[in-house]
């Protein structure tokens, strides 16, 4: 290849092309409108997406990178345009989701003189980065470029960010056009510490393995569930890890956590070894640190080492990747059959089936459980956050890895929406969105975005005229004080959809629901479903926080 002599704004555009991105997500502005006039010119090579707000963008770089496994590209301008990026950044950060964020800014010559929309973003996103770039030399940028993309896709994935001078991309050096540099080889863990896992498997008599988003990360579907067979163990796992095996296999328990399945709650609190996989134990999993599982002794598998032992006592930690360390534990292990351990185990699925919201009519339960009727294999669902994710996470079905994105580390009400545009431009595939009145409050305008591009993605806005899941709280440890928790707002969705140029209706019955999905899935854009629920709808069960498996809430009734 010939080496050119190009812009800085030329050098980003064709370093991502480079590297197989053909999507990329951002909104114009001053000190990046070099950028944006490179990708004018490679319009035939790149694509872009111009969302509405620059959070949108961030949210929907995820939502690509989530369902594809692919970097997910986010561009914003300087000062605003770079912190309004920020949240998206955070939540890539705490779920481990490997984006590349480029920011344009002011000069050189102007930095730190507090120049129009100049903002220190390096500064601002230090801790939520897995590592970001001041680019002072155009002659840096490519090799910059390239390495983001490494660091992003090695060990745990995360985002990195790269910030710009606006005279940087103005000035011009020689390229020279690279294959992609590969990201860094990974390695199984300690051969020492897998025979020291495997003593501990072999003699558990009721093992349990836990999962988390690491396993969907390693690809590491297909060794785990030859772990589990081998051993005769049950599964459960993370919010993150939903969808990485179907829902209905035999063996799967469910979600773990605060709001997870109870058939999983009891597993883990009656198994005596738990084997985590590319997991994390936050407060939403354990409850009382203290009194989890206390009759279980803890393996941990991580390619981060600074999670094993972080927040629970384990007995075996291995630093990792989680699919190779797991195809060296296998020859290890003794094949076992636990017919007593899988007796308990369907006991509490059994136990579980009773505690079920089994009533007639539009209960949230009975809407995703209606939805699933129209998913397809590859649909992806994604969520906001608040009661409607974890009535999802709970009742959803799956067959294929990859196609449940919600935020889960730092819980951002509004990434939905965003992410459900990114999935649906990622996987070419229609998406579906679940979310509340409040989180869609946030980000509505971003069907903008969908209709602009004819996204078809279903909208299915679970309104209970509250913030459901704080008024959940407020009933339960705050005396129903129901402080700025009631919106009663006057919103019309499916007129604000029609008004944004999307289609939507209102559903007020069982029978009105199932023909809004048939309208949905057989519209080619956007379609908003606005579905009246109760707002005193609950979450269960439900672990108090700082709670253990003696407080866990199945039942409640609200006067």
């Amino acid at each position: 290849m010939l080496n050119m002599f190009i812009s800085g704004a030329d050098i980003i555009v064709k370093t991502l092309i480079e590297h197989g991105c053909d999507t990329v997500f951002g909104y114009p502005g001053g000190q990046i409108l070099n950028v944006y006039d490179s990708l004018y010119t490679h319009q035939n090579e790149i694509n872009h997406i111009l969302t509405a707000h620059e959070q949108g963008a961030a949210h929907a770089a995820d939502g690509y990178a989530r369902t594809t496994g692919k970097v997910g590209v986010v561009i914003a301008t300087s000062g605003p345009g770079a912190t309004n990026i920020v949240t998206g950044i955070a939540t890539a950060y705490l779920d481990s989701i490997p984006i590349v964020a480029i920011c344009g800014n002011v000069p050189t010559s102007q930095i730190g003189s507090d120049s129009f929309q100049e903002i220190d973003i390096t500064g601002v996103t230090l801790p939520i980065t897995k590592h970001n770039y001041f680019v002072e030399k155009v002659e840096n940028l490519a090799d910059t470029i390239r390495e983001a993309f490494v660091i992003a896709q090695s060990g745990r994935p995360g985002p990195v960010l790269i910030d710009v001078p606006k005279d940087v991309q103005t000035a011009k050096c020689e390229y020279e056009p690279k294959a992609p540099m590969e990201k860094e080889e990974t390695y199984a863990a300690k051969e020492i510490r897998i025979k020291e896992a495997a003593d501990y498997i072999n003699s558990a008599e009721r093992p349990i393995v836990y999962f988390g988003g690491g396993l969907i990360a390693a690809n590491a579907q297909e060794e785990m569930l030859m772990l589990a067979d081998k051993i005769d163990a049950p599964i459960g796992c993370s919010l993150r890890g939903l969808s990485a095996i179907p829902t209905d296999h035999p063996r799967f328990l469910g979600m773990h956590g605060m709001h997870g399945r109870l058939a999983s709650f009891l597993a883990m609190y009656n198994a005596d070894l738990i084997i985590s996989l590319g997991v994390r134990f936050n407060d939403r999993v354990t409850g009382n640190r203290e009194k989890f599982a206390a009759k279980a002794k803890i393996i941990h598998i991580d390619v981060d080492g600074s999670e094993l032992r972080k927040t629970v006592n384990t007995v075996c930690g291995l630093r990792g990747d989680v699919k190779l360390t797991l195809g060296k534990l296998l020859p290890l292990l003794n094949e076992r059959k636990r017919p007593d351990w899988m007796e308990k185990t369907e006991a509490f699925r059994k136990e579980e089936e009773g505690c079920l919201d089994n009533r007639k009519g539009l209960t949230p339960r009975n809407i995703i459980l209606k939805l699933n009727q129209y998913l397809g294999e590859n649909t992806t669902v994604c969520t906001d956050v608040g009661q409607h994710q974890m009535w999802s996470a709970q009742n959803l079905n799956f067959k294929t890895p990859r196609r449940f994105v919600s935020s889960g580390g730092l819980g951002t009400m509004g990434f939905g929406i965003g992410a459900a545009i990114g999935a649906a431009v990622g996987t070419h595939e229609r998406s579906v969105l679940i979310t509340g009145d409040g989180s869609f409050g946030m980000s509505l305008q971003e069907l903008a975005t969908a209709v602009t591009y004819n996204i078809p993605v279903v909208i299915l806005i679970l309104n209970n005229s509250v913030l459901g899941m704080v008024r959940q709280w407020q009933t339960l440890f705050f005396d129903k004080h129901y402080s700025n928790t009631t919106l009663n707002r006057k919103n019309d969705f499916a007129a604000v959809a029609k008004a944004f140029g999307a289609d939507g209706e209102k559903v007020l019955t069982e029978e009105e629901l199932d023909e809004a999905f048939i309208h949905a899935f057989n519209n080619n854009g956007p379609y908003v479903i606005d579905c009246s629920i109760d707002k005193d709808e609950f979450v269960l069960p439900m672990l108090p926080p700082g709670g253990s498996m003696d407080d866990i809430i199945t039942k409640m009734e609200v006067e």
